[in-house]
């Protein structure tokens, strides 16, 4: 179990809920963020209170408090989680920065995207997913699916790729869902080959016609929205779930339980039809 030396301190919030307090009136200090619910005594039929306390609690501990380290004393200190992934995409030497920044803020994104018993999906969000995936229990089979097949940890998110035109993309390790921090990809991963999930066709159809476009964006990157994401890392299933039947098991069935806690409330707000109070803060 990861054991932190970083103590709490009181701060103002950086976005991903990661926070700076002022140290001798200079540094700045990123901070292990406040989740909205209270799963001190574990995520009802998902993590037990151990469980959280690896996924949560002791991880996030150690992601911020590398984070600290590496960014003390530059002008990353003081930003947050996204912005340093996707200044630091680019740069092989800021490598663990990356990792460090977008670890921290992919997991927060995932404990944020669910609650104790899940909410309703409101019916805007419903239409325009059963537009994009001909069902909803078409979506729950992907996401299950995709994530099971990884081989290797990850995430896999749910994207907006413009109006109406929702994904599932996988990304593996600390890896970002953001376009701009896509310079990072490699031309072949063989561990994504096969299970690429809905988006990949898609980009690289778009990649076609942007070779010679410049900007902050990658050659072929288009602008996108992750809305949800599940967690496929070790980390965050083995202790509860266990490797299971057929060495996937215990994965998939983490997997369909976290499927039946998403605050599709939240995802509505990230696609839009609700003011999206997640997108401001990160």
């Amino acid at each position: 179990m990861f054991r932190s030396r970083l103590l709490p301190r009181a701060g103002k919030s950086l976005g991903l809920g990661l926070r700076t307090t002022t140290v001798n009136a200079r540094r700045g200090l990123h901070q292990v963020p406040t989740l909205p619910h209270d799963y001190s005594q574990g995520v009802p039929n998902l993590m037990s209170p151990g469980g959280f306390a690896i996924a949560w609690s002791d991880y996030m501990s150690l992601m911020v408090e590398k984070l600290n380290a590496l960014t003390a004393g530059t002008e990353l200190e003081d930003k947050d989680a996204k912005t340093i992934s996707l200044l630091t995409a680019r740069e092989p030497s800021q490598a663990p920065i990356f990792n460090y920044a977008s670890m921290a803020h992919n997991n927060h994104f995932f404990f944020q995207g669910i609650s104790p018993e899940g909410t309703a999906m409101p019916d805007a969000l419903r239409a325009e997913l059963e537009a994009s995936f001909s069902s909803i229990e078409t979506l729950r089979r992907e996401f299950i699916i995709t994530a099971s097949a990884m081989f290797g940890p990850g995430f896999v998110w749910l994207v907006k790729a413009g109006p109406g035109d929702y994904r599932v993309l996988p990304t593996y390790l600390a890896g970002s869902p953001y376009p701009g921090a896509h310079w990072r990809a490699q031309p072949t991963d063989m561990n994504t080959v096969g299970n690429d999930g809905s988006a990949t066709s898609y980009f690289k159809n778009q990649a076609l016609g942007s070779r010679k476009r410049s900007g902050d964006l990658p050659p072929g990157g288009i602008e996108l929205e992750p809305l949800l994401c599940l967690n496929t890392w070790e980390h965050a299933w083995l202790l509860d779930w266990g490797v299971g039947a057929g060495g996937n098991g215990g994965k998939m069935a983490f997997a369909e339980s976290w499927w039946d806690l998403i605050d599709w409330e939240k995802v509505a707000q990230n696609s839009g039809s609700i003011r999206p109070e997640f997108k401001t803060a990160i």
